[in-house]
């Protein structure tokens, strides 16, 4: 695969989880506007449950796909994707009529038992019937992956979100007046009707392109032969996505439980939950598009360099990726930390939710190292490192919650991210260093880019106190933070020219 095709595929991504994130923006505004923080608080509630099914039914085929997908297209046997593609997606529909079938008739004891809330159980029962859309339309798009077509899973992306805003767009007014369960309901229709859609999309292409390319080889490894090479990967991965879920799902039920034993009543905690991770939380995730995309396209990059042992092309792919990784990461930490309150009255109206964006700020170089990371380690094949990983890391978190949030309320929580992130990034490093020899150099990694992050924040921060303020001059100030940040950071020499012409490069071998 030439360095061409990598760029190429994660600026596609890169364009599509913008865009996703962008239309997500407007969707999470427009629902806060419409339901309240309550009601937002009440769909977190909901969205762990979801990430949970997708967990069991497809995290783990569609990263096992496009790494077999890729591995048999440098060998030529494009009849074994085929038949890969075939098993894969038996196997994952199967699971997700299971799922999907005990999540709509247990829909009720799921709202009491565990989410604690039975307004949720009529958006449990919808959201079962998105689950083998979800499922199916996962493994097409491991598939289109695999091959470096990320034309298809980009376009599905920003189908299934346009879906969803326009569903809340259109049912908020009819299900908001019948009370705060109908109103989760309209923005879990939008979850089912995206998952049709961007399903039937994803499918038709995928029918399309075999036609097209004549995928039409006899495959030189049997059925079983294929379950066993998707089970071998998609188990592991599979496990710690799950593991991740339920912890993340009993995160979400605890947090505003123990907000109430730290003094909130039941309405506050639930506000509290839905400002940090419905409003804060996507703010700080937004710039990390790029590195999901890159993280995605890494996996068949660095598979097809292990399938053909070219030791070389993965430390470089590795030591430019963390460069880029710590850049992208240390510059919005600064962004967020200088301008908290700014960014958060630009896109809520809302400066006063500054003061929980200002602490998840310093997250966000552990946070977009660990999705590198991540994809990295996938691509070398350490799922069973990575689901340990995880698992120590939501410990973690979890004892944070439990032991700390009733003291000292969500900056017990804020605490304990910030461990478990430093403990995987750092755990992660080290592994990835004994995989592939790299080391990421602290002045180009971290010195450089807290330097150059520190300067442009604080020269554009002293600008705009004497100027009025507005909604355009904040635009125009993080707009100008962010070309200082990179003058600064050429001006240092963490950016060169070689770094730059090795991203994008033709060939990357």
């Amino acid at each position: 695969m030439s360095r061409k095709t990598i760029i190429a595929g994660t600026l596609i991504l890169t364009a599509a989880n913008l865009i996703t994130k962008c239309m997500g923006f407007l969707y999470r505004v427009f629902m806060s506007n419409a339901i309240g923080a309550e009601g937002m608080g009440l769909y977190q509630l909901i969205l762990p449950i979801y990430s949970l099914a997708w967990s069991i039914t497809s995290a783990g085929f569609t990263t096992t796909i496009s790494r077999l997908t890729a591995q048999e297209n440098i060998r030529g046997q494009s009849g074994n994707i085929g038949r890969v593609v075939k098993q894969a997606v038996t196997l994952s529909l199967l699971l997700s009529l299971l799922v999907g079938g005990g999540l709509f008739f247990f829909a009720e004891e799921t709202a009491q038992l565990f989410l604690k809330d039975s307004r949720a159980a009529l958006s449990l029962r919808l959201l079962a019937l998105a689950v083998p859309f979800m499922a199916a339309g996962s493994c097409f798009r491991g598939f289109f992956l695999g091959m470096q077509e990320t034309v298809v899973p980009a376009v599905s992306q920003v189908l299934e979100q346009a879906v969803r805003i326009a569903a809340i767009f259109l049912l908020a007014g009819i299900f908001v007046p019948l009370g705060l369960a109908y109103a989760c309901c309209a923005a879990v229709c939008g979850i089912l009707l995206g998952e049709m859609l961007s399903c039937a999309f994803t499918v038709a292409n995928y029918v399309h392109y075999k036609h097209v390319h004549k995928m039409v080889r006899r495959p030189t490894i049997s059925p079983s032969g294929a379950l066993s090479m998707i089970l071998a990967m998609a188990v592991p991965l599979s496990a710690s996505r799950i593991a991740a879920s339920l912890l993340s799902a009993l995160e979400n039920v605890l947090i505003p439980r123990q907000l109430q034993l730290y003094g909130q009543d039941t309405a506050q905690a639930l506000s509290t939950y839905g400002e940090l991770t419905g409003m804060a939380m996507p703010l700080i995730l937004l710039p990390s598009a790029c590195l999901m995309a890159a993280s995605v396209s890494l996996v068949p990059e660095i598979s097809e360099a292990c399938a053909v042992k070219q030791d070389q092309r993965v430390s470089r792919t590795v030591s430019a990726t963390m460069l880029f990784t710590f850049i992208i990461g240390i510059g919005s930490a600064a962004l967020f930390a200088v301008f908290p309150q700014e960014i958060c009255y630009i896109v809520y109206s809302r400066a006063g939710l500054g003061e929980i964006l200002f602490p998840l700020a310093f997250l966000c170089p552990f946070l977009y190292a660990q999705t590198t990371l991540h994809g990295l380690l996938n691509g070398l094949g350490e799922q069973f490192f990575l689901f340990w990983n995880n698992l120590a890391a939501s410990i973690i978190t979890i004892g944070a919650i439990w032991f700390f949030m009733p003291v000292y309320g969500v900056s017990a929580f804020l605490f304990g991210w910030f461990c478990s992130l430093c403990f995987t990034v750092g755990s992660s490093l080290l592994r990835l260093h004994r995989r592939t020899g790299v080391v990421p150099p602290f002045f180009n990694c971290f010195l450089k880019p807290l330097l150059a992050g520190a300067a442009s924040g604080l020269l554009v921060k002293y600008l705009i106190r004497v100027s009025e303020p507005s909604k355009a001059l904040f635009l125009l100030s993080l707009a100008g933070m962010g070309v200082l940040y990179l003058f600064f950071l050429f001006l240092l020499g963490c950016l060169s020219r070689k770094e730059l012409q090795f991203l994008f490069s033709k060939n990357g071998r």
